[in-house]
């Protein structure tokens, strides 16, 4: 076996290590150690990943006004949903014969330039119904502006992360819950608004690492508990007195907000999030096994430096997705198929290379929007014997630049780095990313100052709010940004009793991304045993952390 070997990232000159595991995976795939360190992996991929940056603009093939997650400026060709999943169109007709003369992704970006594209990610393998503005999702029903969700979702919105949920609003991370609300890791709940690594719970609000509870409020490290409220037991009846007075206020709500973050810096914190799980490094890793260097997976097997991935297995440095996959290394959104390498958007394929947007296919490699195909190279088909002589041409060449096993250069990116899950999780200035080979949007489309009633307007209880805030446009307190009320959002908070929010939702997601907490690792050591420990708590963070030992003795 060979020994763990450090090495010095190409691109930003950081040291990282390589593990014998790791030499055994890139083993098993034919390809060679990485020349870049995890986070710069990372970035290259987040960069093809634009969940939430949506434009208005036209199918260019049926002329329909659509929303596009590609900005009208880009110089691709844009179809709608029912337009790009059609016959109307051929991928092989814009194919071309490689040329061995000419560099490969040069090639490739020649290609992916002309092949249309689909206005949004919606997989039509596991369709949704009903569902405008989800992206990068599917199988769910009554959804709008979801993103990296389904399937079995129904009537949730402004979500990110979710799996079999009915009626959630504004989370993140959660699966197997109803009636949840701004909540981040939440798993198995029910009717919880401000949760964060909750299990099990029901009637709550504002709880933080709790399990088993029941109509509980601003509870910390609590379980199998009832009608507490600041960790302090209460009656029925008081709990449901002091509830009434919080309930529905806007201005309550945001109090018990602040008095809520400041009450559990008392309490001891995991050093990681990670629920039902057997040897995993990383944090929200749920219900999987033998999964390191990794974030926000479920149920998931021997998958490492992945992030927001769901039902894989083997796989290494990969996006979204996941399901039902084996053998896939440098991939963004891919599902049901395997061995699949360095590529974008493919769904029900097999051995599959370098491709973009490519179903029910097999051996194909440097390919966009085919279907049905085999032994392709651009949009090209050919015998077995001449596709495998031909890749081995451009194998070669990237090998030699030490470019085979690595996502696609950021010169072939759809998106620039701000309108994408990069800049989420790995903020950057725009002379940063323009410095690290990154693109930029300074045209984000974003509506300002066409409001029809100002914060301080909207009645401060939803008890008095009326049915005609639906008609209204509001202006965020946060970045002035206008947004609207849906209808089934506000027939949500008639039914939790909650406040309408003042942000829009971008900032709410943001909200959320800052209390996740960073898409990184840090050495420090547990404030109770002062054992070395790794979490995405900075040593410089004012809360508690205990190491996974001393929190189960001591709170547990």
């Amino acid at each position: 076996m060979t020994s763990s070997q450090t090495k010095t990232c190409q691109n930003c000159q950081v040291q990282f290590t390589i593990e014998p595991e790791d030499f055994e995976f890139y083993e098993k795939m034919g390809v060679l150690a990485p020349v870049l360190c995890p986070e710069c992996r990372f970035k290259r991929k987040a960069q093809f990943r634009n969940e939430c940056t949506l434009y208005n603009r036209s199918c260019d093939l049926c002329k329909q006004s659509i929303i596009s997650m590609y900005h009208p400026r880009a110089s691709f060709t844009v179809y709608c949903y029912d337009c790009w999943y059609s016959d109307k169109w051929d991928p092989l007709s814009y194919g071309y014969e490689y040329d061995p003369e000419q560099p490969f992704f040069e090639q490739l970006q020649k290609l992916t330039q002309t092949v249309p594209k689909n206005a949004l990610y919606r997989s039509d393998v596991n369709p949704s119904i009903n569902s405008p503005y989800e992206n990068f999702s599917g199988g769910n029903k009554d959804c709008y502006f979801i993103a990296n969700s389904g399937p079995e979702d129904e009537n949730c919105a402004y979500s990110r992360g979710m799996i079999k949920c009915r009626d959630v609003f504004d989370c993140y991370f959660i699966d197997k819950s109803e009636r949840a609300y701004e909540g981040i890791s939440v798993h198995n709940s029910a009717s919880v608004s401000w949760g964060q690594n909750v299990f099990n719970c029901l009637y709550s609000t504002f709880l933080l690492d709790c399990a088993d509870l029941q109509s509980c409020f601003g509870c910390v490290n609590l379980r199998h508990k009832k009608y507490y409220f600041f960790n302090e037991p209460f009656s029925k009846e008081e709990y449901q007195k002091k509830m009434s007075a919080i309930s529905g206020s806007y201005h309550a709500m945001e109090e018990f907000y602040k008095k809520f973050h400041e009450f559990s810096l008392r309490f001891p914190r995991r050093a990681n999030n990670n629920l039902k799980s057997v040897d995993v490094s990383g944090n929200y890793i749920f219900e999987s096994k033998s999964c390191h260097s990794s974030f926000e997976l479920s149920y998931c097997e021997n998958v490492n430096y992945a992030f927001s991935v769901k039902l894989a297995k083997d796989a290494y440095d990969i996006i979204g997705h996941g399901r039902n996959t084996e053998l896939l290394l440098e991939v963004v959104g891919a599902g049901y198929g395997a061995r699949i390498m360095s590529c974008w958007w493919v769904e029900n394929v097999q051995n599959v290379e370098y491709c973009f947007s490519v179903r029910n296919s097999q051996e194909c490699f440097g390919c966009d929007g085919l279907k049905n195909k085999k032994f392709a190279i651009l949009n090209k088909c050919y015998t077995k014997e001449q596709y495998l002589k031909i890749k081995a041409t451009i194998v070669k060449e990237l090998q030699q630049k030490e470019e085979y096993g690595l996502f696609f250069p950021p010169v072939l990116a759809f998106f620039a780095y701000n309108e994408t899950i990069a800049q989420d999780n790995m903020p950057v200035t725009k002379e940063e990313a323009l410095a690290q080979g990154y693109r930029w949007e300074d045209n984000v489309q974003m509506t300002i100052g066409k409001e029809t009633m100002k914060p301080v307007e909207i009645p401060d209880h939803i008890k008095d709010i009326p049915d005609t805030i639906i008609n209204e446009i509001l202006a965020c307190v946060s970045c002035g940004r206008n947004y609207k009320i849906i209808p089934a959002e506000l027939q949500f908070y008639r039914v939790m009793t909650l406040p309408l929010p003042r942000k829009c939702f971008y900032c709410r997601h943001s909200d959320r991304i800052r209390r996740r907490g960073p898409m990184k690792l840090y050495n420090r050591t547990c404030d109770l045993c002062k054992k070395p420990i790794k979490t995405n708590y900075a040593p410089e963070r004012p809360e508690i952390v205990y190491c996974e030992a001393c929190y189960q003795q001591e709170v547990i």
